[in-house]
């Protein structure tokens, strides 16, 4: 495992991580969901309850550096 997954230990630090390896490089990220549940918990730690993300259609992520 590199060092950089080491340090990743939340969503928020996988997002940051892939934030800085794409910009300025014109990166574009593109999700297409049919019918995709995602149970996301309603609490930060061991939460045992969650809520349902349903998704349809296409989610892009577009990077850039000012």
């Amino acid at each position: 495992m590199s060092k950089t997954q080491e340090n990743i230990q939340s969503w928020p630090d996988l997002a940051i991580g892939l934030y800085e390896k794409l910009t300025g490089k014109g990166a574009i990220i593109t999700y297409h969901f049919e019918d995709f549940s995602l149970g996301v918990p309603k609490e930060v730690g061991d939460s045992e309850t969650f809520t349902t993300w349903k998704m349809n259609g296409k989610l892009k992520i577009s990077t850039s550096e000012k």
